[in-house]
């Protein structure tokens, strides 16, 4: 077994007994901890009483944080004419119809966010292999198929998060850096949860948020009032 640094072990040991705080305790706990030299991101782990393998379990859906990501969000766009010059005034990074389809193919994915216009589906549709694994197939219920690309591009700019559960039903994301002040970071963690909390599917039996849990990017995690991040 690895022998732990004496960093690791001072922020495992800050972290010890610390369970269930709220998310003001933990944003704190977290920032307190912080010893490496660059700007880790803020990242929250759901685990929720669902399988997404059922259709009627599966929770997937998009909110935009109020403080941002922190993070430059690449963005492709599927598109033509008017819609190819409106994605590329709106900001979008990369913007292309079967070129950009060939591009992909060949594996190089130079983008965070994928969005698509209705008519580009039959193209974007040859790369469900490439681009769902990786969740940037773009999809009408998270708004990255859609006519109002420009909207669509600003918001993916602005600090829009998407999450989808994953196996075990664990919705994860990165809801800001550690550099944001303690009440952005909250204000940022309680608008996604309650995105979380909005997106529960008919099918789910029982408890539906089971565990929160968050941590930097090197740091260890701390577990949060489901509670505390749900209602206040």
């Amino acid at each position: 077994m690895a022998k732990l640094g004496k960093r690791t072990r001072a922020a495992r040991e800050a972290f010890a007994g610390k369970e269930n705080v709220t998310v003001e305790e933990a944003v704190a706990l977290i920032k307190g901890n912080s010893n490496v030299k660059f700007d880790e991101t803020v990242e929250i782990a759901l685990n929720l009483g669902v399988d997404p393998r059922h259709a009627d379990q599966m929770v997937r859906g998009v909110v935009g944080l109020p403080n941002g990501t922190g993070k430059t969000v690449r963005v492709a766009v599927f598109a033509r004419g008017p819609k190819a010059e409106e994605a590329e005034k709106a900001g979008a990074d990369i913007v292309g119809a079967e070129d950009l389809m060939e591009t992909v193919q060949s594996g190089k994915i130079e983008f965070d966010r994928c969005i698509a216009t209705p008519d580009m589906m039959p193209i974007v549709g040859r790369l469900g292999k490439v681009l769902g694994p990786r969740n940037l197939m773009p999809n009408p219920k998270v708004g990255t198929v859609t006519m109002d690309v420009e909207a669509a591009v600003k918001a993916a700019k602005g600090g829009e998060v998407q999450f989808k559960a994953e196996k075990g039903g664990v919705v994860h994301a990165g809801v800001g850096k550690l550099s944001f002040d303690e009440a952005k970071l909250v204000e940022n963690i309680r608008a996604f949860v309650g995105a979380v909390a909005k997106a529960k599917p008919t099918g789910a039996k029982g408890a539906y948020m089971k565990k929160i849990a968050l941590s930097s990017t090197m740091g260890p995690g701390v577990s949060v009032s489901v509670d505390n991040a749900v209602t206040e």
